[in-house]
Order: C-alpha cells, then sequence, then structure tokens
C-alpha cells in the first residue's frame, strides 16, 4: 500500500492567472472610442433623417406644384333679350364663360369659337379672345351671341313641351407657365348642355362635361 501511495504522482495544479488593472490612460482611449463611434452613428442617423425629409419635400413639389393639370372651360350664366318665337325662335343671349385655371403657373390662350347647336343644326357662335388665367384663379368674362333657330318639326315640338335644349361646344388651346421657366402646351374642351325656357325666357339646367 505504501509503495502504491508512493509510486501515485501527485495532481499538477493549474496555475493561478494574476489580473492586472487596467491604466487610467487605457480606460481614457477605450471612452474616447465609445464616444467617437456614438458621435458618428448620431450624426449618420441625422444625415439620413435629413435625406429623407429632403426627398419627401421634393416629393410634395413635384406633385403639387409642378404637376401641370388642364384647366377647364364653362358656361356659368345666361340672359336673353330680343325673345321672340315667330315665325321662328330667336333671341340675344348675354353669356358669362370661366377659364378656371388651377395650375401654380398662368394659362395663356388663344382666340377661339364657341358654338352652339340645336340638335345637329348650328344656331350661333361667339368668337372668344385670347386673354390670360392668373394662377390658381377662375376668369370669367360676358360675350354676346345672337342665336337663330331653323323652323322646322322638331323645334315645334320644343315650342310645344315648354323648353328647348341646346349644347355648346368649344376648345380652348394655350400653355401654361410656371415660374417663367417651364411651359407646357394644353387645350381644354367645352361641352355643355342647356334648357331654353320658353314661358320664363331663361337658361336654367346647365350641365357641363
Amino acid at each position: 500500500m505504501a509503495e502504491n501511495k508512493q509510486q501515485q504522482s501527485p495532481i499538477p495544479l493549474a496555475p493561478t492567472v494574476i489580473g492586472y488593472p487596467r491604466s487610467d490612460t487605457e480606460l481614457a482611449s477605450n471612452d474616447a472610442r465609445e464616444l467617437r463611434k456614438k458621435k458618428r452613428m448620431k450624426c449618420l442617423l441625422y444625415i439620413v433623417l435629413f435625406a429623407v425629409f429632403q426627398t419627401g419635400i421634393i416629393l410634395l413639389f413635384a406633385l403639387t406644384v409642378m404637376k401641370i393639370r388642364t384647366p377647364k372651360f364653362r358656361l356659368h350664366s345666361a340672359t336673353l333679350d330680343n325673345f321672340t318665337t315667330t315665325p321662328s325662335l330667336r333671341f340675344t343671349m348675354n353669356a358669362e364663360f370661366g377659364v378656371r385655371n388651377t395650375n401654380f403657373g398662368h394659362f395663356k390662350y388663344q382666340n377661339s369659337t364657341v358654338y352652339f347647336f340645336y340638335g345637329s343644326d348650328q344656331v350661333g357662335e361667339v368668337v372668344v379672345q385670347r386673354a390670360r388665367a392668373r394662377a390658381r384663379k377662375t376668369r370669367r368674362f360676358n360675350e354676346v351671341v345672337e342665336l337663330s333657330f331653323p323652323a322646322n318639326s322638331q323645334l315645334g315640338n320644343g315650342l310645344s313641351s315648354g323648353f328647348v335644349r341646346i349644347t355648346s361646344q368649344s376648345k380652348l388651346s394655350g400653355k401654361v407657365e410656371l415660374m417663367k421657366v417651364i411651359k407646357k402646351n394644353k387645350a381644354t374642351d367645352m361641352n355643355c348642355s342647356m334648357d331654353i325656357v320658353i314661358a320664363t325666357r331663361q337658361l336654367q339646367n346647365i350641365v357641363c362635361k
């Protein structure tokens, strides 16, 4: 037994690792690196947020201010004078037209002609002089037109029913100018229908598309 104990070699102990505390200089260096890293991340975040904000502003500007829409040309109202139904329907119309421009730039349009029809028969026309509709405004103006209807059975039926339906058609061509730099050709069509009430000699039920 004693021999066995003598033959057994003692178990070596693991070497003891002695830790040395880091110096103040090393700690300060690590803190400085961490601080610089945080500053870089914060700066990068600000750059990304600014880029997103600028992109949003540009998209909003492009979809609102820079978007060019087609103006609208409409007949708004009218008064009738010199009204007669014999031997055929005839009267003078003092019509109020409007050019609605929803763009952020002026709409300069050229001369045009408004045609009035009863069925397939043209019963009158009036020339619209060239002008300018200001940005985000509706330009209203009046024109006088003489309307004379053919004496036929269709007109007779209309007079008997108490009203006569007519239509007006026109095409207004021009340019939309943005900031005196961007110019784009635009054309707007008028297509309106309305009723002439014989008893009251008034224009009613104006519908424009």
